[in-house]
């Protein structure tokens, strides 16, 4: 008997809990297709993961470049950490992340049934967990991906979708771990999946393949029979504006910086702007270098974050790494074989070795010394003239 968890709303509504890693969870799906024969499929997907899932090596200059632009390399990076993870279970199990949503797709297409892709947008999923984590908790996710402590007995993954405690069980340490995180990635997916599922039924007969920690969630969320309200799903869509003191933060701070140059250009103060400048020139180019150099940067992408910090410091629409990675990539570009190995992400290694990670590490980590050189130079600026 399949240990894959299938639960029936009601006689049009039929919910199935798959492991994205599992063989087992793809052959319940394709088996339940064809002999429920629903109206509708509604998979646990949104159209960026599908188009993922069905093309893996789709992947290119343009849309790394886009990537570093939009000040979206910090995200990508985190995406990837996750990917990782949850690809190296995938290895231990033997099978490829997501063999169950693409069993469904294909089930789907061979018996012209149509399918609803159910799931929120990844990108505002990850936008707004990054957002609701506080610095300890970006800092334990973090540590505990990178901490890659072999477990003393491997992963059975049909065991674990047959144990629903245990299941639980993982969902609330996540919650434990990172509050912000389980809030969007558990409870937030929960409301938005049983939303649009229930927007579904009626008439039709629907199949939904959902991952099993999301089952009970979902399954209470539907016995309400309770559509969301356009005030929440307003909110589940947009992504947390930075808190306002963030905005002042960022521009007051470059603002203070060059009306303290200004005033001591005034003053005539000459040796004391000297100094300052000093100061200002040399931890901003020092920890930007020191971030590329971390990311094992080219040295023409090091000097570039070193000259660009003091400058893009003083800007906030403009950032040390984005120079940096650019030059990176302009130098080492990174080649097809680059992107499609970079996409297996099957090591953290790659974030070194392989030219596509290292760009995106040369641009978060030099973003990330320009950072600190500047909150660093302009406390002992501010310090030393109060003094």
């Amino acid at each position: 008997m399949s240990n894959i968890p299938i639960v029936d709303i009601d006689e049009r509504l039929r919910l199935i809990g798959t492991a994205h890693i599992s063989r087992e969870s793809a052959e319940v799906v394709k088996q339940q297709i064809s002999e429920w024969q629903p109206d509708v499929v509604a998979i646990e997907l949104d159209s960026n993961r599908l188009a993922h899932l069905q093309n893996p090596e789709k992947f290119d200059d343009e849309a790394l470049t886009k990537v570093m632009k939009e000040g979206r390399t910090s995200l990508l990076l985190f995406q990837s950490l996750l990917a990782i993870e949850q690809r190296k279970m995938g290895m231990e199990a033997g099978e490829k992340v997501g063999v169950d949503l693409l069993a469904a797709v294909d089930a789907a297409e061979e018996s012209n049934i149509p399918i609803e892709l159910v799931d929120r947008d990844i990108q505002i999923t990850l936008k707004r967990a990054w957002k609701k984590m506080k610095f300890r908790e970006k800092w334990r996710i973090l540590y505990s991906l990178l901490a890659d402590e072999p477990d003393e007995e491997d992963i059975d993954v049909e065991e674990l979708l047959g144990d629903g405690d245990l299941i639980t069980q993982l969902m609330e340490e996540l919650r434990a771990s990172a509050p912000g995180a389980g809030e969007v990635l558990v409870d937030e997916r929960d409301d938005y999946l049983a939303g649009s599922i229930e927007d579904l039924r009626g008439e039709k007969k629907v199949l939904a393949v959902i991952g099993a920690g999301h089952i009970d969630g979902v399954k209470k969320r539907l016995h309400t029979n309770q559509k969301l309200s356009q005030e929440r799903w307003d909110e589940l869509l947009s992504v947390p504006s930075p808190k306002p003191v963030w905005k002042i933060i960022k521009w007051g701070f470059p603002i203070i910086i060059l009306g303290l140059f200004g005033f001591l250009l005034m003053q005539g103060n000459y040796e004391e702007l000297l100094a300052v400048a000093y100061t200002w020139l040399a931890l901003n180019a020092a920890l930007a270098a020191l971030g590329a150099l971390l990311a094992r940067g080219h040295p023409l992408a090091i000097l570039t974050a070193a000259l660009a910090s003091p400058i893009t410091s003083l800007n906030p629409t403009l950032a040390a790494g984005w120079f940096a990675g650019a030059v990176q990539m302009k130098i080492a570009k990174p080649t097809s074989k680059d992107l499609q190995d970079f996409l297996k992400l099957d090591s953290f290694g790659l974030f070194w070795s392989n030219r596509v990670g290292r760009v995106l590490l040369v641009t978060a980590f030099a973003n990330l010394g320009s950072s600190i050189g500047a909150y660093l130079a302009g406390t002992a600026i501010i310090g030393t003239l109060l003094v």
